[in-house]
């Protein structure tokens, strides 16, 4: 369900309700498409949750009225290239990159596959299959890491349009029709939802000849799914998933009411970067979980939405919220070491919240991200992506919103944000392992964690770990709960 980005600046807004059209054209002979509708999992009517993303995969998946898949594949395998689908919780994203040679040919696929599927019978069976196969067998058997965080999500979100994964519940999806489907198409795939993003050596008019064949789709309105305020985390609450697995995944955050265009977004950015800036080796929790005690592969936080994580450098673009969580993901640990692990990140969740960064901290911090944006825009896929992404948040394109509120900012203003936002004492953690009920107990009678290790270590580590060992961490019996797997995402 990945999706290769496009690239775009020029701006053509469609009036009305007409699709709005981002185009940047370019002397690339390879050209990019990205086709973004306004509506995703959120939209999910209750009791069929995995609405939206079976009818996107039915129309990225599936065959048209004229073609069938196979044919489809067929057709674009010579051409080197794929339609890829992405379905978050406001967007569906579909995306292609061409060579202008192949521009006509694709493009009539490319119409026919959005504009005149083909509901198959058989293709609604095996992609049904193949999503209810990802929730039990990828996502809850294979995969401890993206489950924990996705639980964390479901945890934080009860009750919420947001709650469950962007895939759906499996025995939702089991119960979906194809009259479902069309319904939901047709009431979703409108042009007020609509934007088409195009970057590339394309022919002049070939945007507007673009935007007038999704003029088919009915006007309709701006999908307006409504988000209540998540509940209130109270304390600490934890989560933990009972799996015959080897190691414990851990995941923890809260509710964020901090997004891009926020007064607050790029203070907590700098925060969040030099606590645990994903994939690099030089920041606070992987310094001090992974470098100084070497207890597992990585740890890292963020303040938006990052899917995928242990696949990828960098985040895809077009996963637009208007809620966000604070998150922090902590790579598998041995289970002997799974205690004192929690009490470690936690200690540095509150010696953040407490302390701040120092003016070297951030101004080291605020350099590396004035530079890091230019990696996440490099290319002309990137760059239409967070185009995208700016019209949906209402900000500038996002190179130079992030380099002007970076130049302006003082650590004065990252740690009064971070005073008011980041408040590790109110949290939903979650653990993924074995034995459950043995780590339980030992967490919720604050038992002491000793740590032993296979190597000397500095003095001033092993009087940290003495604080660390006996940290509260103030979780309450009635605070926890215990699932087994096979119940998560059902």
């Amino acid at each position: 369900m990945r999706i290769w980005m496009a690239a775009v600046m020029g701006l053509i807004a469609g009036g009305g309700l007409d699709a709005q059209v981002i185009a940047q054209p370019g002397k690339s002979p390879l050209i990019t498409i990205r086709i973004v509708f306004r509506t995703g999992s959120a939209s999910d009517p209750k009791g069929k949750e995995g609405l939206t993303s079976l009818t996107a995969s039915m129309l990225a998946e599936g065959g048209t009225r004229r073609m069938t898949y196979q044919q489809i594949v067929d057709a674009l395998f010579p051409m080197a290239t794929q339609v890829e689908w992405q379905v978050d919780k406001e967007m569906t994203t579909f995306s292609a990159e061409t060579h202008a040679d192949n521009l006509n040919e694709f493009h009539a696929l490319l119409r026919d596959m959005l504009l005149d599927p083909g509901w198959r019978d058989e293709d609604l069976r095996r992609l049904k299959d193949d999503a209810v196969s990802y929730l039990r067998v990828s996502l809850r058997g294979n995969n401890d890491e993206e489950l924990g965080k996705e639980a964390l999500y479901q945890a934080i979100y009860e009750n919420h349009p947001y709650r469950h994964p962007n895939a759906g519940l499996a025995k939702a999806i089991e119960k979906l029709t194809a009259g479902d489907l069309k319904e939901f198409y047709q009431a979703r795939y409108t042009r007020a939802n609509l934007t088409i993003a195009i970057a590339g050596g394309y022919p002049a008019g070939y945007e507007e000849r673009l935007r007038k064949e999704f003029d088919k789709l009915p006007a309709g309105k701006r999908d307006s799914t409504p988000l209540p305020q998540p509940e209130a985390i109270k304390g600490r609450r934890l989560l933990m998933i009972e799996k015959d697995t080897r190691s414990v995944a851990m995941s923890m955050g809260f509710p964020l009411a901090v997004k891009r265009g926020d007064p607050d977004f790029v203070p907590l950015l700098v925060a969040q970067s030099w606590l645990g800036q994903h994939r690099n080796s030089g920041v606070r929790l992987y310094d001090r979980i992974r470098e100084v005690r070497g207890l597992n592969y990585g740890d890292y936080a963020y303040i938006e939405y990052f899917p995928r994580g242990m696949f990828q450098f960098e985040p895809d673009p077009n996963l637009a919220r208007r809620q966000q969580i604070f998150q922090v993901w902590i790579r598998p640990v041995e289970p002997e070491t799974a205690h004192f692990t929690l009490r470690l990140a936690i200690h540095e969740l509150e010696r953040l919240s407490e302390r701040g960064l120092t003016a070297e901290e951030f101004e080291k911090t605020r350099s590396f991200l004035s530079k890091y944006v230019n990696l996440l825009t490099r290319t002309k896929r990137a760059e239409l992506g967070y185009a995208i992404d700016s019209r949906f948040y209402g900000i500038p394109e996002y190179n130079g919103y992030l380099k002007n509120a970076l130049a302006k900012l003082t650590v004065a203003d990252v740690n009064r944000a971070v005073k008011k936002h980041l408040s590790p004492a109110n949290m939903q953690i979650v653990l993924v392992g074995k034995d459950c009920a043995a780590l339980r107990d030992q967490i919720v009678k604050e038992a002491a964690s000793p740590m032993k290790y296979n190597s000397a270590k500095p003095q001033e580590v092993l009087d940290e770990d003495q604080v660390v060992q006996k940290l509260p961490l103030r979780i309450a019996p009635e605070a926890v709960r215990i699932v087994n797997v096979d119940q998560v995402f059902e």
